[in-house]
């Protein structure tokens, strides 16, 4: 199914207010799915031109994500890289593979979000929100403390996420 399609089934979806039905269509349809993802929940809209995106629940044991009920009225690329963020977030809670610092968890979901190794069919975001959410990428970097393990683990994708950051116009 390309792209051009998937916004059409989106649309009926929205017509009909099936909004968690969507959501669910589209980590099916662009290989998102994981076993320790309980499912999808509605959270408080922030404003018309603003979304935020949760993954909730004890580290270890199933996730929720949270989304808007206007998270369609978003540009799709931004919808599906947020929508990517979060089912890293699943990933990274699950029994067996937890990762307990945040500022990790964040670095390496930003990061997913430009470069889109462990989810590859994810679209490519515009230049602005590459280098926003590059940036948000170096500033958990950063929290991780300066010279500390967690950095020297990063440091080779930090070097990466700044490389593009800079090649953008």
């Amino acid at each position: 199914m390309n792209f051009e399609q998937i916004n059409l089934h989106l649309e009926a979806y929205k017509e009909h207010n099936q909004i968690l039905d969507a959501a669910r269509f589209l980590i099916h349809s662009f290989d998102l799915e994981h076993e320790n993802f309980a499912g999808f929940g509605f959270r408080e809209e922030l404003s018309p031109t603003s979304m935020l995106l949760t993954a909730e629940g004890v580290l270890g044991g199933p996730q929720t994500v949270m989304i808007p009920k206007n998270l369609f009225d978003f540009d799709l690329s931004l919808v599906l890289n947020m929508i990517a963020h979060e089912m890293l977030h699943v990933r990274q809670k699950a029994p067996g593979q937890v990762i307990e610092d945040k500022n990790e968890r964040e670095f390496q979901a930003y990061s997913e979000m430009l470069f889109h190794k462990v989810f590859p069919r994810i679209p490519e975001l515009s230049d602005h929100y590459k280098k926003f959410f590059g940036g948000q990428a170096l500033e958990y970097y950063r929290r991780m403390g300066e010279g500390s393990e967690l950095q020297k683990k990063y440091e080779a994708q930090k070097s990466e996420v700044e490389h593009l950051i800079n090649s953008l116009p």
